[in-house]
């Protein structure tokens, strides 16, 4: 039997997300080991769900990195690129095969995709909203407010690669998300139906992710 991918999850916040990783893999649905869970806020409640399944965390925090660089563009750069770099050397020391960024709010520069590449670690990104639109944050919102302008009829979710232009990297799966005249789309509810489709759609990106790893394996070991 394989054995299971390891995992690192990246979290900024609620981490219902992972929460589903989490479900998947104890029910035995998801061939993964999360190696560890990382916030860049200490009080996101995702922690405190991978406390509750005894995986190890770690809080990992850009103003620190911020007050030792003046408040310049270049400053704030700077401090982004030695985060970055942190990051990196925190994530590879666990010696994962895969990185979810699932809610994790900070644009990831090449100071830690580079090294990830060399290491030939996969990162997926879980975003709201349809490739090429809407990138960056508050992409529900957004999405919302041009619908009730009359500009778009649908939104979605997908999980992609990561590069470092935000939300740009090549899609793995993607789901499309109608806005239905008449019923109650206010805000609060369009987020409920969009999060309910993420949990599926992380789950699927993470799978299709697994399963991309395990052939590079074998094809690397038949070449060896």
């Amino acid at each position: 039997m394989d054995t299971p991918i390891r995992l690192t999850v990246l979290i900024s916040g609620n981490g219902s997300n992972l929460q589903t990783v989490i479900d998947q893999t104890v029910a035995g649905q998801l061939p993964v080991n999360i190696v560890r869970v990382l916030s860049n806020r200490k009080d996101a409640f995702g922690l405190e769900r991978a406390r509750r399944a005894s995986i190890p965390t770690h809080y990992h925090n850009l103003v620190k990195y911020k007050k030792q660089h003046p408040a310049t563009p270049e400053g704030i750069q700077a401090a982004r690129e030695e985060y970055d770099a942190e990051l990196a050397r925190l994530v590879l020391a666990d010696k994962p095969d895969m990185v979810a960024c699932l809610g994790f709010m900070h644009v990831l520069s090449p100071r830690f995709l580079e090294p990830l590449e060399t290491a030939k670690v996969k990162i997926i990104n879980l975003h709201p909203a349809l490739p090429g639109a809407f990138n960056g944050a508050h992409a529900i919102e957004r999405a919302h407010a041009a619908w009730l302008e009359g500009k778009i009829d649908k939104t979605g979710v997908m999980i992609h690669k990561v590069i470092s232009e935000v939300d740009m990297g090549t899609p793995i799966v993607v789901r499309e998300i109608p806005f239905v005249k008449g019923e109650d789309e206010d805000l609060e509810h369009f987020e409920e139906k969009v999060h309910a489709v993420e949990w599926e759609v992380v789950i699927e990106g993470v799978q299709l992710t697994v399963d991309e790893i395990r052939k590079e394996k074998k094809r690397g070991s038949t070449e060896a």
